[in-house]
Protein backbone atom coordinates (compact mmCIF):
# COMPACT_ATOMS: atom_id res chain seq x y z
CA UNK A 1 0.00 0.00 0.00
CA UNK A 2 2.75 2.46 0.98
CA UNK A 3 4.73 1.46 -2.11
CA UNK A 4 1.67 2.19 -4.35
CA UNK A 5 1.13 5.59 -2.68
CA UNK A 6 4.83 6.46 -3.08
CA UNK A 7 4.76 5.44 -6.76
CA UNK A 8 1.61 7.52 -7.36
CA UNK A 9 3.21 10.53 -5.62
CA UNK A 10 6.36 10.22 -7.74
CA UNK A 11 4.35 9.92 -10.96
CA UNK A 12 2.25 12.95 -9.97
CA UNK A 13 5.41 14.98 -9.23
CA UNK A 14 6.90 14.00 -12.58
CA UNK A 15 3.73 15.12 -14.39
CA UNK A 16 3.77 18.47 -12.58
CA UNK A 17 7.45 19.02 -13.44
CA UNK A 18 6.83 18.06 -17.07
CA UNK A 19 4.03 20.63 -17.19
CA UNK A 20 6.36 23.29 -15.80
CA UNK A 21 8.95 22.52 -18.45
CA UNK A 22 6.30 22.88 -21.17
CA UNK A 23 5.92 26.65 -20.61
CA UNK A 24 6.30 28.55 -23.91
CA UNK A 25 9.71 29.91 -24.74
CA UNK A 26 10.37 32.84 -27.09
CA UNK A 27 10.65 30.67 -30.19
CA UNK A 28 7.71 28.33 -29.58
CA UNK A 29 4.47 28.52 -31.58
CA UNK A 30 2.54 29.83 -28.54
CA UNK A 31 4.95 32.76 -28.16
CA UNK A 32 4.81 33.47 -31.90
CA UNK A 33 1.00 33.45 -31.82
CA UNK A 34 1.11 36.03 -29.01
CA UNK A 35 3.46 38.27 -31.00
CA UNK A 36 1.40 37.85 -34.17
CA UNK A 37 -1.79 38.66 -32.27
CA UNK A 38 -0.35 42.08 -31.38
CA UNK A 39 -0.20 43.00 -35.10
CA UNK A 40 -3.44 43.78 -36.94
CA UNK A 41 -3.78 44.68 -40.62
CA UNK A 42 -6.86 46.60 -41.74
CA UNK A 43 -8.11 47.66 -45.16
CA UNK A 44 -5.45 45.93 -47.30
CA UNK A 45 -5.90 46.93 -50.95
CA UNK A 46 -4.22 47.41 -54.27
CA UNK A 47 -5.12 49.26 -57.44
CA UNK A 48 -5.92 47.36 -60.64
CA UNK A 49 -3.10 47.39 -63.18
CA UNK A 50 -3.11 47.73 -66.94
CA UNK A 51 -2.11 44.93 -69.30
CA UNK A 52 1.71 44.92 -69.48
CA UNK A 53 2.18 46.94 -66.29
CA UNK A 54 4.76 45.07 -64.26
CA UNK A 55 4.46 46.82 -60.88
CA UNK A 56 1.76 47.75 -58.42
CA UNK A 57 1.43 48.85 -54.83
CA UNK A 58 -0.18 47.36 -51.75
CA UNK A 59 -1.63 49.62 -49.10
CA UNK A 60 -3.06 49.07 -45.62
CA UNK A 61 -2.97 50.16 -42.00
CA UNK A 62 -0.82 48.13 -39.61
CA UNK A 63 -1.53 48.42 -35.88
CA UNK A 64 0.71 47.12 -33.12
CA UNK A 65 -1.11 46.63 -29.82
CA UNK A 66 1.98 45.08 -28.22
CA UNK A 67 4.34 46.65 -25.73
CA UNK A 68 7.36 46.28 -28.05
CA UNK A 69 7.96 47.85 -31.44
CA UNK A 70 7.95 45.44 -34.36
CA UNK A 71 9.27 45.78 -37.89
CA UNK A 72 7.75 44.82 -41.25
CA UNK A 73 10.79 43.20 -42.86
CA UNK A 74 9.39 41.52 -45.95
CA UNK A 75 6.42 40.33 -47.92
CA UNK A 76 5.48 37.86 -50.63
CA UNK A 77 2.60 37.07 -52.95
CA UNK A 78 2.13 34.49 -55.70
CA UNK A 79 1.21 37.24 -58.20
CA UNK A 80 4.60 38.99 -58.11
CA UNK A 81 8.16 37.86 -58.74
CA UNK A 82 9.42 40.01 -55.89
CA UNK A 83 8.01 42.27 -53.23
CA UNK A 84 9.73 45.17 -51.45
CA UNK A 85 8.82 47.65 -48.73
CA UNK A 86 9.16 51.21 -50.02
CA UNK A 87 8.89 54.83 -49.06
CA UNK A 88 8.50 57.87 -51.28
CA UNK A 89 10.42 61.08 -50.77
CA UNK A 90 10.95 64.34 -52.57
CA UNK A 91 14.39 64.98 -54.06
CA UNK A 92 14.18 68.52 -55.32
CA UNK A 93 11.10 68.60 -57.55
CA UNK A 94 11.10 64.84 -58.15
CA UNK A 95 9.33 62.24 -56.03
CA UNK A 96 11.42 59.07 -55.78
CA UNK A 97 10.67 55.63 -54.38
CA UNK A 98 13.27 53.91 -52.25
CA UNK A 99 13.34 50.43 -50.79
CA UNK A 100 13.54 50.36 -47.00
CA UNK A 101 16.44 47.93 -46.58
CA UNK A 102 15.77 47.53 -42.85
CA UNK A 103 12.00 47.35 -43.26
CA UNK A 104 9.39 49.57 -41.66
CA UNK A 105 9.04 50.03 -37.91
CA UNK A 106 5.59 49.66 -36.37
CA UNK A 107 5.84 51.34 -32.95
CA UNK A 108 4.51 49.71 -29.79
CA UNK A 109 0.92 50.79 -29.28
CA UNK A 110 0.98 52.61 -32.63
CA UNK A 111 -0.10 52.36 -36.24
CA UNK A 112 1.55 52.87 -39.61
CA UNK A 113 -0.52 53.66 -42.69
CA UNK A 114 0.76 52.46 -46.05
CA UNK A 115 -0.79 54.65 -48.75
CA UNK A 116 -0.09 56.06 -52.21
CA UNK A 117 2.66 58.68 -52.09
CA UNK A 118 4.03 57.34 -48.80
CA UNK A 119 5.04 53.98 -47.34
CA UNK A 120 3.81 51.03 -49.41
CA UNK A 121 4.51 47.43 -50.33
CA UNK A 122 5.78 47.31 -53.92
CA UNK A 123 4.62 44.33 -56.00
CA UNK A 124 7.23 43.93 -58.75
CA UNK A 125 7.51 41.65 -61.77
CA UNK A 126 3.76 41.03 -61.78
CA UNK A 127 2.88 37.68 -63.31
CA UNK A 128 -0.51 38.94 -64.50
CA UNK A 129 -2.49 42.18 -64.30
CA UNK A 130 -4.34 42.87 -61.05
CA UNK A 131 -8.06 43.01 -61.90
CA UNK A 132 -10.66 45.04 -59.98
CA UNK A 133 -12.74 42.84 -57.70
CA UNK A 134 -10.04 40.19 -57.25
CA UNK A 135 -8.57 39.19 -53.91
CA UNK A 136 -4.79 38.79 -53.88
CA UNK A 137 -3.08 36.80 -51.10
CA UNK A 138 -0.23 38.64 -49.39
CA UNK A 139 2.09 37.39 -46.66
CA UNK A 140 3.65 40.09 -44.49
CA UNK A 141 6.74 39.16 -42.49
CA UNK A 142 7.48 40.90 -39.19
CA UNK A 143 10.68 40.67 -37.15
CA UNK A 144 8.77 39.81 -33.98
CA UNK A 145 5.34 38.63 -35.06
CA UNK A 146 6.56 36.44 -37.92
CA UNK A 147 4.40 35.76 -40.97
CA UNK A 148 0.92 37.24 -41.18
CA UNK A 149 -1.47 36.29 -44.00
CA UNK A 150 -3.82 38.87 -45.48
CA UNK A 151 -5.70 39.50 -48.74
CA UNK A 152 -5.56 42.61 -50.89
CA UNK A 153 -8.83 43.87 -52.34
CA UNK A 154 -8.06 45.02 -55.89
CA UNK A 155 -9.87 48.31 -56.50
CA UNK A 156 -10.68 49.97 -59.84
CA UNK A 157 -8.04 52.45 -61.00
CA UNK A 158 -10.64 55.10 -61.82
CA UNK A 159 -11.67 55.35 -58.16
CA UNK A 160 -8.43 56.98 -57.06
CA UNK A 161 -5.54 59.06 -58.35
CA UNK A 162 -2.71 57.17 -60.01
CA UNK A 163 0.53 56.50 -58.19
CA UNK A 164 3.46 57.39 -60.39
CA UNK A 165 5.85 54.42 -60.52
CA UNK A 166 8.24 56.14 -62.92
CA UNK A 167 10.38 57.18 -59.96
CA UNK A 168 10.81 53.61 -58.72
CA UNK A 169 14.34 52.38 -58.31
CA UNK A 170 15.87 55.79 -57.79
CA UNK A 171 17.48 57.18 -60.90
CA UNK A 172 16.01 54.92 -63.54
CA UNK A 173 12.41 54.67 -64.70
CA UNK A 174 10.55 51.51 -63.74
CA UNK A 175 8.59 49.95 -66.49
Amino acid sequence: MIRNCLAAALLGSAAILAGCNAAPEADTPAATETAASSIAVTEPWSRETAEGQNAGGAFMTIANTGTDADRLTGSSTPVAGRVEIHTMMMEGDVMRMRQLADGLEVPAGGTVTLKPGSFHVMLMDLKQPLKAGEKVPLTLTFAGAGALETELEVRPADEMPAMDHSAHGGDKPHG
